[in-house]
């Protein structure tokens, strides 16, 4: 395995030193962003494909210092009843896609996306239940008429660029959990993987370890965040929260650094886990903690993660010998 980052919470530094503070870190790979709700300054798809010099300082960045390039993260909404949000982001998804292919890089990492609940509608709404029976017909119509179409239309791209795109699951969005990444995986076909964010599924009761078996070899990418409930809040009010990140004191759950979630027999468990279904790829550092700054947030994740982290081969089993 190897430790990399999503260089998000680099945007204050152009892409040359995003790459030099990563290699300065002591990680091996980076995830840069390439449009969507993050942006793309330290990866714009539509001029590299067109700029033959900005592809190659793109690439001597991170070649340079010997990191890997280890996916594409477009996280957007591509499905969105505003057309113009919609059309944006379709459009750096496919061109993320297509930069994939040109740089031999397999996982595009993002978000199904979310549509209104019918034609009509102005923003994305996110459907949990099923009554009123208006809320059912709802969520048949997003996925027959919006996601599956045009996910099948991005199947071809991506299986064109020899990529597959690697589902975050997460709330707000149609793919939520491993249920409905399968349910999409099996109405588009094989280019429907996953990148497993922990962090999105500890506020939704769902068992890590049960899931990564569940999701098996379908898991091409990883992401490494931490969530912690605060069960005072959570006891009273349940875990679903409109609330500001910001507002951390009165929130049922905030992202945290790697190990101020959870501890390190939960992410030595992780780790082991991911190993028992094959996944030996790169582990994505993704800070979103709003208690503590970038640089002490990484520099807690990296040295943590590096304490769990399993370096060599598979054992033998040299008591059998």
């Amino acid at each position: 395995m190897k430790l990399g980052l999503i260089t998000n919470c680099y945007r204050d530094k152009s892409w040359e030193e995003a790459a030099e503070a990563v290699k300065k870190a002591g990680l091996s790979a980076v995830e840069p962003n390439t449009g969507g709700y993050f942006g793309k300054k330290h990866c714009a798809p539509e001029k590299l494909l067109k700029d033959s010099d900005a592809l190659k300082r793109f690439v001597d960045a991170y070649r340079s210092r010997d990191l890997e390039l280890s996916g594409l993260s477009v996280h957007s909404n591509p499905l969105h009843p505003d057309p113009k949000i919609a059309k944006s982001h379709s459009e750096d998804i496919i061109n993320t896609i297509k930069l994939a292919g040109r740089l031999e890089v397999k996982p595009v990492i993002g978000f199904a996306g979310c549509p209104g609940a019918g034609e009509n509608a102005t923003y994305p709404n996110w459907i949990t239940c099923p009554w009123p029976s208006y809320f059912e017909e709802g969520i048949k119509w997003q996925w027959e008429k919006k996601a599956v179409p045009f996910w099948k239309n991005i199947a071809k791209i991506l299986n064109d660029n020899g990529a597959v795109f690697a589902f975050e699951m997460a709330p707000g969005d149609l793919v939520y959990n491993p249920e409905t990444l399968l349910l999409l995986r099996e109405a588009v076909g094989e280019e429907i993987c996953c990148n497993f964010d922990p962090s999105h599924l500890f506020y939704q009761g769902i068992d890590t370890f049960t899931a990564i078996k569940k999701l098996g070899g379908l898991i091409v990418y990883v992401h490494a965040k931490d969530a912690k409930l605060d069960e005072d809040v959570v006891r009273w009010r349940g875990v679903n929260d409109w609330k500001s990140y910001g507002d951390v004191l009165n929130r049922a759950w905030v992202y945290r650094t790697c190990g101020y979630g959870h501890d390190t027999l939960w992410w030595n468990s992780f780790i082991s886990c991911l190993r028992l279904v094959g996944y030996d790829g790169v582990i994505s550092i993704e800070h979103e903690d709003t208690l503590m700054t970038v640089e002490e947030g990484l520099n807690k994740a990296i040295s943590f993660l590096k304490g769990v982290f399993i370096y060599q081969g598979l054992g033998v089993k040299w008591w059998e010998t």
